[in-house]
């Protein structure tokens, strides 16, 4: 799976505990008449240059890298070629020795994919030594602007819960009443 089909599993997922959570919170804010608020965390990203030029410096190596993992595939269909059309003319032990040379140039490939882009490949790695000191920095603004302003909740609009007052988790009452003391 490259790193577009990880980062769309996590947004489906976070959007789906959005929903859940934006049900459970609207109960809740016709109960209480608690402060909430709402954060566009995509907006807030593609507004800080440091981002940007993460993002970018991130979409450059993965281009890099698919293109380094293409052309090994694109080796592998040359071989192949290759020994479609030659395979009449070679013995038993050459075919035997041209396929596993094809199928361990494919494996490469697969390794190389796995290496780069695979869940703890160097693309996740990059990741998260570039983007999450950014994320680190908005949420602690989140926290403290929650904090001043007294806040309970603040969603993303477009993934889910940011920050909750603690004092609102009812996590260990529900527990309770399921007959799991703490």
């Amino acid at each position: 799976m490259g790193a577009n089909g990880f980062l769309l599993k996590i947004m489906v997922m976070r959007k789906t505990i959005l929903i859940l959570l934006l049900g459970i919170f609207s109960i809740q804010m016709s109960v209480n008449a608690q402060r909430y608020a709402f954060v566009d965390t995509d907006y807030v990203l593609k507004n800080i240059p440091a981002y940007q030029a993460a993002q970018e410096q991130l979409n450059q190596l993965s281009r890099q890298w698919q293109a380094e993992i293409e052309k090994i595939y694109q080796d592998v269909s040359e071989m192949y070629k290759t020994y479609q059309t030659e395979s009449v003319f070679l013995s038993n032990e050459m075919r035997i020795s041209r396929e596993e040379a094809i199928i361990e140039r494919e494996k490469e490939a697969k390794i190389m994919q796995n290496k780069y882009f695979g869940q703890d490949g160097e693309m996740a790695k990059r990741q998260e030594s570039m983007i999450q000191p950014i994320q680190e920095q908005i949420a602690a603004v989140i926290r403290e602007m929650a904090k001043e302003e007294g806040l309970a909740a603040i969603f993303d609009k477009s993934s889910g819960v940011l920050y909750l007052d603690p004092s609102h988790d009812r996590s260990d009452q529900v527990l309770e009443r399921l007959g799991h003391r703490k």
